[in-house]
């Protein structure tokens, strides 16, 4: 592991609880968070940045003509804290090809479902109507194809015969506070990397589903 921490900038739109996750992990790991950066002001997350002493900016997407300008004045507010790793946690914007291919295999996203199923919103409903025994949650790198990036760690969470949209949403959380650290750690100590699409983890290619873990 290098002396020097891994930068990493996270993009927020709300509560910011996988940031919190990240936040808690931080210490004694091979990273370090250099920026929280949310679309919306508003985003309970940066209450959490800044008690945690980390730098936060704010930019509204709102206030820009189109995707194409909101993102090249995103790059350059993240490109300011030069990071290593873009991690996104919650930030609900499409990102530009261009803004994808400027930070392609850096970037890690974390999604409520066993990916490549259910790709997209509303995940949680979606298992249920359609009477699923399984559920769960992929960290994946980010690529231009929607929720569609190479799998690195999925959690499974079993579905219940009395599931709620909310009790199971509140089981996957969970589960995303657990492996997207653990995903995040892997690439700042350099186990982890995008290469040929496809995630690599310890100079082996990992699978469609990446590494799979049964919820603890």
């Amino acid at each position: 592991m290098s002396a020097t921490p891994c930068s990493v900038v996270v993009l927020i739109s709300g509560n910011g609880s996988n940031l919190q996750a990240l936040i808690d992990h931080a210490e004694g790991s091979p990273y370090r968070i250099s920026a929280v950066i949310s679309n919306k002001a508003d985003a309970f997350g940066l209450q959490r940045a800044r008690k945690a002493g980390i730098p936060t900016r704010v930019l509204d997407h709102r206030e820009f003509a189109d995707r194409e300008s909101f993102d090249q004045r995103l790059m350059a507010e993240i490109d300011a804290f030069k990071p290593d790793l873009l991690v996104l946690a919650g930030f609900m914007r499409i990102l530009s090809a261009g803004f994808v291919q400027h930070y392609s295999g850096r970037v890690l996203n974390i999604h409520p479902s066993l990916l490549p199923a259910y790709r997209g919103t509303h995940t949680h409903e979606r298992v249920l109507e359609a009477g699923e025994p399984e559920h769960g949650v992929s960290v994946h790198f980010v690529t231009e194809e929607l929720d569609g990036g190479p799998v690195i760690l999925q959690a499974i969470v079993p579905v219940a015969a009395d599931d709620t949209r909310d009790s199971l949403a509140s089981r996957v959380f969970v589960q995303e506070h657990r492996i997207y650290p653990k995903a995040v750690d892997w690439f700042a100590s350099g186990r982890l990397c995008m290469r040929d699409n496809a995630a690599w983890l310890d100079g082996e290619r990992l699978g469609v589903q990446g590494i799979r873990e049964k919820s603890l």
